[in-house]
């Protein structure tokens, strides 16, 4: 029996400007954080940068015209801030505005909606060493960004995500230092004030994006994980309740509820400090929450006393994806009614999901990858039973429309349902795309 999904549910792909577009030194845009830290060595797989990725920016009508053959309405793209500031703050780019103009207008002369984030981690470097996002004042420059962007592309762009992923803008790059910046506080007490810095751009943005984008929708994306005890003993269900309180209450509950989880501010003392009026201003309407999900997390209890986080189970002879992640799809699931029950979102978008795969172009010319199409089989399908439960489901979004730069692993890894070879620039659509395009076409599994 086939699953029927929504007649006007949203089938996408997604991307980001670091990963794909390239050309980081051509028409005036400024250095990214992400410029520096591939530059540093030892932090990028193989000395691996965004420099030409998938030089997206000069080739992107070619990728339209690809996802127009995939049948997508919906492409979810972000801008790089240094494109627009490349001091970060002050000047505009006029090139930068125009590259972006040129790509949505492409989009909608092909019948394709952008989904447009803002943030998707290249900050520009010169705010960086102003502190970056333990500065405060850098929300107030994000919340400019975003008048200018929205300004230059809101007459068009009538879907807009402040930003992507706040935990890995927070804790991965302040907290451990695998991602630009590149610092390190395992005390988490630097992460929680970028997390109040994030949220505050946030907050400003989001009046400013309506007010640019007359009829406009705005949401956040959060990546989240389902969490799971280990056993059922006491002490591994109180560590589903710490684990959860820091990678997903932390993040999604300021937004979505305006407070932070008093335990973990608890064991924070005093940090971040919380001014008058500024939880008013971060739990701002939204019309969606993007959820991006790879993985469940499985702890258990016993850890260190002082750390916000409990122990990590690794559950033994899974099913894995190239990222060593636990493929789970009924975490999916989970995850979906989770939010639905605990949030009560007027609507979610799966803004990405996927999976890294070891992919390879055969002597026949074609990349045949079966365990990505049982994959996202799988979460499709977990995605279809949310809904038949409830979930306010709109939309799913696959990440990633292209093989591209996988951040500190380089080159190294593959989500794309295109493949690239990146020696000449050719993309070959993958078995998971023409799998992708055969439901996006029936509207079914």
């Amino acid at each position: 029996m086939s699953l029927k999904f929504p007649d006007n549910f949203v089938w996408g792909v997604a991307t980001a400007s670091y990963q794909i577009e390239g050309a980081t030194d051509e028409d005036g845009r400024g250095e990214s954080i992400w410029d520096r830290f591939a530059a540093t060595p030892g932090k990028t797989h193989n000395g691996d940068s965004g420099a030409v990725a998938d030089d997206h920016y000069h080739r992107y009508p070619e990728d339209i015209a690809l996802m127009k053959d995939l049948g997508v309405k919906a492409y979810r793209l972000s801008v790089a801030w240094p494109r627009i500031f490349p001091e970060g703050k002050g000047r505009v780019n006029e090139l930068g505005i125009a590259f972006y103009d040129r790509l949505i207008d492409e989009l909608l002369k092909n019948d394709i909606t952008p989904y447009v984030t803002l943030y998707h981690w290249d900050l520009p470097q010169i705010l960086e060493d102003d502190g970056g996002w333990l500065n405060r004042a850098t929300s107030d420059y994000f919340a400019d960004y975003a008048d200018i962007v929205s300004r230059a592309l809101g007459d068009r762009v009538k879907h807009w995500m402040t930003f992507n992923e706040p935990l890995c803008i927070c804790w991965i790059s302040y907290g451990e230092g695998r991602h630009a910046p590149g610092k390190v506080d395992p005390s988490f007490r630097d992460p929680a004030i970028a997390t109040h810095t994030v949220y505050l751009g946030h907050g400003k943005a989001v009046p400013i994006l309506r007010a640019n984008s007359k009829d406009c929708k705005v949401g956040i994306v959060l990546n989240m994980s389902h969490v799971y005890a280990n056993t059922s003993s006491d002490e591994d269900r109180a560590a589903v309740l710490q684990q959860d309180a820091v990678i997903n209450r932390w993040f999604a509950d300021p937004v979505l509820k305006g407070e932070y989880p008093q335990e973990v501010l608890r064991k924070l003392g005093g940090v971040p400090k919380i001014e008058p009026g500024d939880m008013e201003i971060i739990h701002q309407p939204l019309d969606f929450v993007g959820i991006n999900n790879y993985f469940r997390s499985v702890v258990q209890g016993g850890g260190d006393p002082n750390s916000v986080f409990p122990i990590e189970v690794r559950v033994p002879n899974a099913d894995r994806t190239e990222m060593d992640w636990e493929i789970y799809p009924q975490g999916l699931y989970d995850l979906l009614m989770r939010v639905t029950y605990d949030y009560h979102p007027k609507e979610i978008l799966i803004t990405e999901n996927g999976c890294a795969m070891p992919d390879q172009v055969t002597p026949d010319g074609n990349v045949h990858d079966p365990r990505r199409v049982k994959y996202l089989h799988d979460h499709f399908e977990a995605a279809h039973r949310a809904i038949m439960a409830g979930a306010p489901l709109n939309g799913y979004f696959v990440w990633s429309m292209m093989d591209n730069f996988e951040w500190a692993y380089g080159y190294a890894k593959r989500f794309g349902i295109t493949y690239v070879d990146y020696e000449t620039q050719k993309r070959i659509p993958k078995d998971s795309y023409h799998f992708y395009q055969g439901v996006i076409k029936s509207g079914s599994l």
